[in-house]
């Protein structure tokens, strides 16, 4: 029996560093990507996996990628990480340079990785029943909010090609599955939405109970690739109990309100 193999993307950090860490425990093969090669690479010595470093903006690159990934092994699972936020403007007051890249990150990227992989996906789904790809959105994709436009827009786009291959494939053994995180405590998404201010960053989880963590998302997308193979998580939408939405956040100790 071959180990099932995925391929993680945003392998270097937060959500997809802990999916390639969740898998690895699980028994799978992974292929970590991203563009950081020293990140990477202390992920490969602590977990074995095998790591690419790639930066999925760049159209050659991921052709370079698919092609490393093929001459490797089979891929039974695409598992989409990576991505980002960049500014918190106003629309009028927006740089066009980081909604670019936004849709860059987030829509484009998994664009280019599914057109490249589904080819491996078919070839593994043919042998063993059925393959996956799970897209990590946002509950931004769901709920605009005020200063988000540009990370909305994006996320959006990104959960609508979702749903659009997820259609295109019926009739195929292959699932797509969407898991929109909500708050999400990481050492980078927060900082680099706001240009390295740790302090502002930081600022954003004060006094929250408990926010979700890479590994909470992390265990969710292990559970979606190991249910059977006949169930599809369509959707997943997942906070922390203090969010009950995007705009209604509780600061401060979660407690029973007393009885009247």
């Amino acid at each position: 029996m071959v180990n099932r193999r995925a391929v993680v993307t945003g392998a270097s950090s937060g959500i997809g560093e802990a999916t390639v860490r969740a898998l690895r425990t699980r028994g799978w093969d992974v292929v970590g990507v991203a563009r950081r090669a020293d990140r990477l690479a202390a992920l490969a010595a602590e977990t074995g996996a095998q790591v690419i470093s790639c930066d999925l903006t760049d159209a050659d690159a991921v052709s370079e990628l698919v092609s490393e990934i093929a001459a490797t092994g089979p891929v039974h699972a695409l598992v989409q990480v990576a991505g980002g936020a960049r500014g918190t403007d106003r629309v009028e007051d927006a740089s066009v340079d980081d909604w670019q890249w936004m849709y860059d990150a987030n829509v484009l990227a998994s664009q280019r990785l599914v057109a490249g992989l589904l080819p491996l996906l078919r070839k593994a789904a043919a042998v063993d029943g059925h393959a996956d790809t799970v897209f990590v959105t946002s509950t931004a994709a769901q709920v605009a909010y005020a200063g988000g436009g540009g990370y909305n827009a994006a996320k959006a786009a990104q959960a609508m090609l979702v749903h659009a291959l997820r259609l295109e494939l019926n009739g195929e053994p292959i699932r797509v599955a969407e898991i929109a995180p909500g708050m999400v405590h990481t050492e980078e998404f927060t900082l680099n939405r706001l240009g390295g201010d740790a302090i502002a960053a930081e600022a954003v989880y004060s006094g929250v109970e408990a926010p979700l963590q890479a590994s909470d998302v992390a265990d969710v997308i292990a559970y979606a690739l190991e249910a059977p193979g006949h169930v599809n998580l369509d959707l997943i939408t997942m906070r922390p109990v203090a969010q009950s939405a995007n705009h209604l956040l509780a600061r401060g100790p979660l407690r029973v309100r007393a009885g009247e």
